[in-house]
């Protein structure tokens, strides 16, 4: 086992017990593909010590993949802060809904902090107000930035640097980090100001440039993963009443030597990243169709493969059905990114 892979491996079999160096929360964990790039950039040095997920199904996967005996916390905003362990490294996808900001104030005045109590990420900052930890990491969408005219970001820089930390954003691109996907999402680190973090950079890329052949599977897949004939004519038609007005809408083909758009939010837009893969011999339907299955070999990309457009390393277990683990990864974050980001924060931790 080379020195990359040897946390990937002890997460997802943690009978190894160690000393970490560094203790973690996962916050709003959805399946851990945060918490998996910090587990390959810090290797033995990161243990997780407390998680939060409130979605059971998204549970269910992780509790699969990290079996690490630790009870998966449901709602954290009945969490109080004293049920936190203590900890150095805060993780938090936090969901993208909508922020309350307080008029012409500009939400700094408002309940907390700058926002609403009732919105999600005031909840990371009750937290690490609480913990000091030595470190914040928060993964976005990249319309984050623009929401209210931008206001709704300041509100989240803002409320960082008044609990006393040094604050680096970035939108990074995954396409840029070994995986095939077009997916822009703003990354914010921030640093607690008696940390030397000066020295803190952004990565500018890392792994090799892939396309999708690359992370297709190598074997035939089920003829459940074809469209049927009237569904794809369905597309067709729909894209073209769309195009005779000018818009843009539509399903789209892609092709093997490019990349995929951005798997989304909910699993939905799979019509988006439709592929053409030939090796189906027997085209007699799995499951209930209108027509017949399309004899122009399209098909859905299957959820390992997205799990890969993610970069999920295949020994990443995907056990649940196929309409959960779409909506898992689509609302997950590109592992290759997150590594590639917690190596530079570890760099500074190392060094301060």
């Amino acid at each position: 086992m080379n020195k990359k892979n040897k946390k990937i491996e002890s997460s997802l079999f943690p009978d190894l017990k160690i000393e970490a160096k560094y203790r973690s929360i996962d916050l709003f964990a959805g399946i851990g593909g945060i918490r998996l790039g910090f587990d390959r950039a810090f290797e033995d040095n990161i243990e997780t010590v407390f998680v939060s997920e409130w979605d059971e199904h998204a549970q269910k996967t992780y509790a699969e993949n990290f079996n690490d005996g630790l009870k998966i916390s449901g709602d954290i905003t009945k969490i109080s802060n004293e049920e936190i362990p203590a900890f150095d490294i805060c993780l938090a996808g936090f969901p993208c809904q909508a922020f309350s900001l307080a008029g012409k104030r500009m939400g700094f005045d408002d309940d907390y902090k700058g926002m609403s109590r009732g919105t999600l990420y005031a909840e990371v900052v009750r937290i690490c107000e609480a913990h000091k930890p030595k470190v914040i990491f928060c993964e976005n969408v990249k319309g984050l930035t623009m929401h209210d005219k931008g206001r709704t970001f300041k509100v989240i820089l803002g409320s960082l640097e008044d609990l006393g930390y040094e604050v680096y954003y970035k939108v990074l691109n995954s396409k840029d980090f070994g995986v095939p996907q077009n997916r822009e999402r703003i990354y914010i680190v921030a640093f607690r100001k008696d940390i030397d973090s000066s020295k803190f950079e952004f990565p500018e890329s890392y792994g090799e440039k892939t396309v999708l052949k690359n992370i297709i599977e190598k074997k035939p897949v089920s003829v459940k993963y074809y469209l049927s004939s009237v569904y794809l004519n369905t597309l067709i038609q729909h894209k073209a009443r769309h195009a005779a007005k000018g818009n843009g809408f539509g399903y789209e083909i892609r092709e093997m030597d490019s990349i995929a758009g951005a798997i989304v939010c909910g699993g939905m837009g799979r019509e988006r990243n439709l592929i053409v893969d030939n090796r189906l011999t027997d085209f007699t339907p799995v499951t209930n169709i209108k027509g017949q299955v399309n004899r122009e070999f399209v098909r859905k990309m299957t959820p390992r493969e997205w799990a890969r457009l993610q970069g999920f390393p295949d020994t990443f277990k995907l056990s649940l059905a196929d309409t959960h683990l779409y909506k898992q990864f689509g609302n997950s974050v590109t592992v290759p990114v997150i590594e590639a980001i917690a190596r530079k924060i570890r760099e500074v931790l190392d060094n301060a």
